[in-house]
Parts: structure tokens; C-alpha cells; sequence
């Protein structure tokens, strides 16, 4: 049953995908100022937001590892941790890639910017501190209360640009009346958006697969030293 729910969601993946590039350089419209450099717009903003999806999956997560002590919260914790670290790693790639035609500059260390770097390195501490510390419980309960800890800084990265004065645009959904985008950039962005939801879904969910067989190897080998002993 999970090997066939996988498939189908796997399946729908790369439909969604063939769909999205279609849109992103057929369908919707060139931006008149910056040109064809605006259409990474389409892949940054997307994979933000789950990137942002993730880090709420590892708060959650971690919150009802620390009130349960069941490992299953712990590895869907890392595994969303995983994958954030990743989406926000590709964040950091095509923002300079966007700002230096745009900007003029490859980086600046404006507000979202900077916390966006910021969120990177937790999330790799994050990860870092799970190959250091050997206990699996111990592991467990430190990643969770960093997991918790370091949510704290997403929503400074959401706000940065309405709370201070940024180089990085403001927003352009639920951002006013001046910051509307055309029908047919707002149509392919939300395409977009869900395509790569469907990636950090189907991502996600072999993580947490390894993970569990991780555990079970395990638990099957202190068996076999219990045996032993």
C-alpha cells in the first residue's frame, strides 16, 4: 500500500512538474524591468515557502517527541529537517543568482537575508548535532529542543521585510494593492508553489522510510548483542 501510494505520488510529481516549466517559460508573461532573470522568481519564492513548511514540521515534530518519547515524532523531525536544510540551501543559491542582475550585487546583509543565513546554520547545527551526539534518546530530546528553539527565527524571516527596511522586494501576495501580480504570474506561481510541495511531500516521506529502517536495524542489532551477552 505505501509503496503504491508513493508511486502514484511520485507519478503525479512529474506530471506537475512538465506542467509547471510550461507555465514558468511559455505561459507566463516576461517581467518588463528585470526580464527573463524574474522568472527564478518561480522557483525561489516556492521553495521558501516550504522550506518554511519544513522547519514548522520539525517544531511540531519535536514538540510531540519531547510529550511522548515515541522515536517515530524523532524521525519525522530530522527527516523534515532534512529536506528544509536542503530547500533553504537552493534559497540561498538563486536569491544571488536573481539579485545580481537585478541588484546590481550578489549578496547583501539586509534583514531577510541575513536570518534566512542564519535559519541555514541552525538547521545544519541541527543536523551536525545529530551525528555527534551517540545516544539515540539523548540525540533525540537535544535536536528536539534545538528543532523548537531554532523555529523562532522563521517567522523573523517572514516579517523582516514589513518590520525593517530591506533590500529584499517586498511581498508580492498579501502585500497591497501596489504589489498585485499579473493573473498569469500569480496562476504559475501558485502551480509552482504546489509542484514543489509535492517534491518536499514525496521527499519527505522516503526520508522517513530510511529513517524507520534505520531504527529497526537498530533495534535488531542490540537484540543480537542482547543475545550474545
Amino acid at each position: 500500500m505505501q509503496t503504491r501510494r508513493n508511486a502514484v505520488l511520485e507519478s503525479a510529481l512529474f506530471m506537475w512538474m512538465a506542467v509547471a516549466l510550461v507555465m514558468v517559460f511559455f505561459y507566463a508573461p516576461i517581467e518588463k524591468e528585470q526580464g527573463i532573470v524574474q522568472k527564478i522568481f518561480y522557483f525561489h519564492v516556492p521553495l521558501a515557502w516550504n522550506a518554511f513548511l519544513g522547519f514548522l514540521i520539525v517544531f511540531v515534530a519535536s514538540f510531540r517527541y519531547l510529550a511522548t518519547r515515541d522515536p517515530k515524532w524523532d524521525a519525522r523531525a530530522v527527516a523534515a529537517a532534512e529536506v528544509g536544510v536542503l530547500f533553504t540551501t537552493l534559497v540561498l543559491i538563486t536569491g544571488p543568482i536573481w539579485a545580481k542582475p537585478t541588484w546590481g550585487i550578489w549578496w547583501t546583509w539586509d534583514a531577510r537575508l541575513t536570518l534566512t543565513f542564519v535559519l541555514w546554520l541552525i538547521y545544519l547545527g541541527y543536523l551536525m548535532l545529530r551525528r555527534y551526539v551517540e545516544s539515540p534518546e539523548r540525540r533525540a530530546v537535544l535536536s528536539a529542543i534545538v528543532g523548537i528553539i531554532g523555529f523562532i527565527d522563521v517567522p523573523l524571516v517572514y516579517f523582516a521585510i514589513r518590520w525593517w527596511r530591506t533590500q529584499h522586494p517586498q511581498p508580492v501576495l498579501m502585500g497591497g494593492q501596489d504589489s498585485g501580480l499579473d493573473p498569469k504570474m500569480r496562476a504559475t506561481l501558485m502551480v509552482c508553489s504546489a509542484t514543489f510541495l509535492l517534491l518536499y511531500t514525496v521527499m519527505f516521506r522516503r526520508r522517513v522510510a530510511v529513517e524507520r529502517m534505520k531504527m529497526l536495524v537498530d533495534d535488531l542489532r542490540e537484540q543480537a548483542e542482547g543475545a550474545r551477552s
